[in-house]
Order: structure tokens, then sequence, then C-alpha cells
């Protein structure tokens, strides 16, 4: 039985931070680092791991106790919203795991991550303990400072540890969900607000594309702004739409897209019979999909060439 985990931490300039922590996953016997992305822009990186209920507990706290000691929240300046140094970690089944394995190792790890870092813990999406805490973005509306303040409410208490962020890591977010994919289109413009409104076009809180979750964000270093998505439940909007959808909000602004991106892995459902061209990638590798990538590392450490 394996689960996935794909924590998102608060830093994407710092190679050497980012190595430390790959390092701690690769180091965990039983884990596999199946992908990492990084983004200097939104200043956020994510980390695709898989391995048994214990193996992939263990290599998320060590990773969490290497973001603790590394990353000060109070330097983060970024695109991405955020509240925590490791801002969000969700645990997903994968094959014929039963969510509630996932609720429990959610429960487990933000248990342990407040007791042994002192990083207040929130559970959301299916490990939450209260339909206001279900949706991330509810937790993190309004960044840090404004969590901190409804923290001091008895319905904001955190699941687990002080109700205070830590000084510098401020709180993790954890829980259980079904795979998504975050899919990002750049667009050939520097305007914000084209962004923002194509955005706004397809996310389904403001009436657009079920189970589509989107921001609009400056690529200051790329010259860029993107259209950053999540695709909750893809066998509902699938990748192809949701690219479509913003293409033609875009035009609308007379802006043409210029590329997209997938950030960590795409389940293999989800790109088959996509060509990847007409949705602005320049291709899909087999690093890039979900099953491909772990059958690879399975297999790798079975032929011995993987010390686990």
């Amino acid at each position: 039985m394996l689960i996935e985990s794909v924590p998102n931490v608060s830093e994407g300039r710092r190679p050497e931070v980012l190595d430390t922590l790959e390092a701690s996953v690769r180091h965990t016997p039983g884990a596999f680092l199946l992908h990492r992305t990084a983004d200097v822009d939104h200043h956020r990186s994510v980390f695709t791991m898989a391995g048994s209920q214990k193996a992939i507990l263990d290599a998320v706290l060590a990773l969490v106790g290497a973001a603790v000691r590394l990353i000060d929240l109070r330097a983060h300046e970024g695109e991405h919203p955020c509240v925590g140094a490791v801002d969000v970690i969700p645990f997903v089944p994968l094959g014929d795991v039963p969510m509630d394995v996932c609720i429990e190792t959610a429960r487990t790890a933000g248990a342990r991550i407040a007791r042994e870092f002192a990083v207040p813990v929130f559970l959301y999406e299916s490990a939450a303990s209260a339909p206001h805490r279900r949706r991330l973005e509810l937790i993190r509306r309004g960044g840090l400072a404004a969590l901190a303040d409804r923290m001091r409410q008895r319905e904001w208490a955190p699941d687990f540890g002080p109700a205070r962020p830590h000084p510098t890591a401020g709180v993790t977010v954890v829980g259980a969900r079904r795979p998504l994919i975050a899919f990002n289109v750049n667009l050939d413009t520097t305007r914000l607000d084209v962004a923002r409104s194509a955005a706004a076009a397809v996310r389904e809180s403001s009436g657009g594309l079920r189970a589509v979750k989107a921001i609009g964000v400056t690529l200051a270093s790329r010259r860029l702004v993107q259209v950053s998505m999540n695709l909750t439940d893809y066998t509902v909007t699938p990748l192809d739409r949701a690219f479509s959808a913003v293409r033609q909000e875009a035009a609308r602004h007379g802006v043409e897209v210029l590329e997209s991106e997938l950030i960590g892995l795409v389940p293999e459902d989800a790109i088959s019979g996509i060509d990847p061209v007409t949705i602005g990638l320049k291709g899909v590798g087999e690093g890039q999909v979900l099953e491909r990538r772990l059958r690879t590392e399975v297999e790798k450490w079975k032929s011995g060439k993987v010390e686990k």
C-alpha cells in the first residue's frame, strides 16, 4: 500500500536549501522521491514522494525538520500565497489505498509536527476537523498575519500545537485529498489585470469551471504573467478544457498564450489522449507521469540500484 505526499515549501531560490530538503527524503528508508519543482517567482518548491504509511510519515517529518531549521518566513517574499515554511502537506491515496488511511496519516503527521517542532497545524480537505477548515484557501485567506489574528478565536484554534504561529516557520496545513493537477498557463504580456481576469473566469469560486482554483500572478524573472491553477478533479475539468478557457479569456484582451507548465507530476489518465502541444506543453516526459515515475523508482529499488 503506497501513499503519495506532496509537500509545498516556501523556498524556491536557494538550491542548497532545496538540496538539503531533498536529501532528507532520499535518506528515509522506504520513501521514494519522485519529483522536485522550484520556482523563483512563486518562491516555492514542490516535492513529490511516495512510500508506505510509515515511510511517507518519516520522510515528511524529516523534510519538515530540515525546513523549520533552514527557512525563515519573516524574510519570505513570493508571488504564491503561503502561511508556513512548509506551507501545505497533502497525503494522497495511490491504487486501492482507502482515503481513511491518508486521513489517519495526516492526523498523525499533524500531531507530531506540532509536538516535535512547535509548529501549529491545521487539518484540511478530507482530514478537516470542521467544514470551514476544509478548503485550503479559506485557511490561508489574508496570509499569515490574518490567520494569526483568527487563531485567537475558538473556531480558528489550530488542530495541533500552540495558538500562535511559530516565530520563523509560521503554521503548516496538513490534509488528505484525491490527486490534483497543478497547471500553469503563461501569457505573452506583463499585464497582471489580464491574468487576474482569466483566473476569475476559470475558477469555480467566481462562477467558472468546476473543480478549478486559479490566481493571476506576475513572473518578474520572465517578464510575463501567469494563470496558476489547481485542477482538483481532472475528471470534471480536464487539462484541455482549462487551457482553452484561459486562452479564450486572454484573447478577449488581445493577449496570446505563450506556454503552459505542469508543476509536480500528472496522473497517467489525465494526460492520456491529449496532445501536449494543444495545451501549450512542449511535451510530457516519462518523468512527469506519476505512475511511470513510481514504477521506475520501484524497479530501481528492486534491482538494488537504490538503497532503501
